[in-house]
């Protein structure tokens, strides 16, 4: 058995959690290998919105690229019952100073984009690779490998999915409850009288349809993104068994990471050709097709992030409804938050407690948004006359309403995620000063504010974290006595220009770790809490 030297850290999934925790780690300082059991990279995928948050992570990260130019604006949601509009839903920026756009784009493109990140930083991942068996001891982790061979790596981390080896590895739990029956999932060319500024979605007796138009490489612009609720269609099951036993021989569908449908292809297919005029109401010819899919929504939560030099992050921790976007969304700032703290411990400037803080910060944010994904599926599946009636008008009603649309952008953005009552944040009595206040508090995030740099050239906030702290100081601010982690890196210093007379401390995933008058009390905060892993 080949045993190949030891790494910094082993990331096992090279999707967008995976890629992101990757290309953070590396931004320190940190060795990295990063291996998936798929042969080649995915093609197409489940996720296809990137809210602000994400394109936030994206950029601090150097891999948001051109995305931005790539994909399609549509930041409209509109309801039709039959032809007729119901609720109209502007997505966009909330008036919180974010540095990117929230972008309707494939995930296969996003991963791309941060390939190419992760290939500037050193690191390619290694394709048709998959963990078997882990072993660990108190300094390292022995990875079997299905070729055969064993890496040896100080720290292992699962971003391979809800079917997660890893976490089954390890003896993490990861308890579940189906949400929905069947929804059918497509990338389709189509020839239809519908405007592509906007998504669409029609409530129907039979059940929900979404329509999404989709950037495609050929410029074509009549690629959309399909999902249909179809519970009916598992009569088809018994069909396509035999079929692909050998009556027919037709291939069945397959998702993005080449799991394989109960359905084949041609019935998926057949399936849309019906539901889109009958739910829509309208003439739709289906030119051809470029993807073809089916799932059911499960629930799913991990038990906990961590077992001793072992952890989890994105769908291996947490499994979502796809509806809202919140999937992708929450690996990366999962990816963002570990990649940052998992650094330090790596290169031995801080104590492996302050990994305890990545569960700590990110399951219970985990926890909301399943409770707010779990309840969205439910209003869209719903099926008894009770539920279709307070979906159909009562809900849409009320969705209708100016500060209800500006609540879900703000909600589903997670911009509103913050940190302040975690083991990095502050009391209570300063958590409620800051609430009653309406000011940041310690554990938010920050704006991407306007500042200089020390040469004075104008700068913003976002631009210069990358992987590093920053200390965020008053025009007064003096430089001596700064915060360091670690002789010779210490955190970009940038003089504020908004005129608050108070110095900040900010994280490298933009969130507030400090404040204070004095620039140089920051230095014993951050050497306690390098020391102790926590700092309260």
């Amino acid at each position: 058995m080949a045993v190949d030297d030891v790494t910094d850290v082993l990331v096992v999934g090279a999707g967008p959690t995976g890629l992101a925790l990757a290309c953070g780690l590396r931004l320190q300082g940190v060795g990295v290998r990063v291996i998936d059991r798929l042969p080649a990279p995915a093609t197409t995928s489940r996720a296809n919105f990137v809210h602000v948050r994400g394109s936030e992570v994206l950029a601090r990260l150097g891999a948001l690229g051109d995305l931005p130019q790539r994909s399609v604006r549509a930041m409209r949601i509109t309801t039709y019952l039959g032809d007729r509009p119901m609720m109209r839903i502007r997505f966009g920026d909330p008036g919180l100073r974010t540095a990117a756009p929230p972008m309707v784009v494939s995930q296969a493109l996003v991963e791309g984009e941060l390939r190419r990140r992760l290939a500037e930083l050193g690191v390619t991942p290694e394709w048709g690779v998959s963990l078997t068996a882990l072993t660990q001891d108190d300094d390292t982790v022995a990875a079997e490998l299905d070729d055969g061979r064993t890496v040896r790596t100080r720290w292992l981390v699962g971003c391979d999915g809800t079917a997660s080896a890893v976490r089954k590895a390890v003896g993490i739990n990861a308890p579940g409850v189906r949400l929905s029956e069947r929804f059918l999932l497509a990338d389709l060319h189509l020839d239809w009288d519908m405007d592509r500024t906007g998504t669409s979605g029609w409530v129907h007796p039979t059940g929900m349809l979404g329509a999404m138009p989709m950037p495609d490489d050929e410029g074509r612009g009549d690629l959309w993104r399909l999902i249909a609720y179809d519970p009916a269609s598992a009569e088809l099951e018994q069909t396509a068994d035999t079929s692909v036993a050998g009556t027919t021989g037709a291939p069945r569908a397959a998702d993005a990471y080449g799991r394989r449908s109960r359905l084949t292809e041609e019935q998926i297919l057949d399936r849309l050709r019906a539901i889109l005029p009958e739910r829509t109401g309208r003439d739709v010819r289906v030119l051809d097709s470029e993807w073809l899919s089916e799932f059911t929504i499960h629930r799913r939560l991990a038990d906990r992030y961590r077992r001793g030099r072992v952890l989890i992050a994105g769908d291996a921790a947490h499994a979502h409804a796809p509806f809202g976007g919140q999937g992708m969304l929450t690996g990366l700032g999962d990816a963002e938050n570990l990649a940052w703290k998992l650094a330090l411990v790596a290169r031995g400037r801080a104590s492996a407690t302050l990994l305890d803080t990545y569960e700590a910060e990110r399951r219970p944010l985990a926890t909301d948004v399943l409770r707010g994904t779990a309840n969205v599926t439910r209003v869209n599946v719903a099926r008894s006359p009770v539920g279709r009636f307070m979906r159909d008008h009562v809900l849409i009603r009320l969705f209708n309403q100016p500060w209800v649309q500006r609540w879900v952008t703000f909600t589903t953005s997670q911009l509103w995620v913050s940190y302040r009552s975690g083991p990095l944040g502050v009391g209570r009595a300063e958590r409620v000063a800051a609430r009653l206040g309406r000011r940041i508090c310690v554990g938010d995030r920050v704006p991407n504010l306007d500042c200089t740099r020390r040469d004075g050239t104008p700068t913003r906030l976002y631009a210069e974290l990358g992987g590093r702290w920053a200390l965020f100081v008053p025009p007064s601010g003096t430089a001596k006595a700064e915060p360091s982690a670690e002789p010779g890196d210490q955190p970009t210093r940038l003089t504020r220009t908004d005129g608050v007379a108070e110095a900040w401390l900010v994280r490298p995933d933009g969130h507030l770790a400090w404040r204070g008058a004095d620039p140089a009390s920051a230095t014993p905060w951050l050497a306690d809490l390098l020391r102790t892993g926590r700092t309260r």
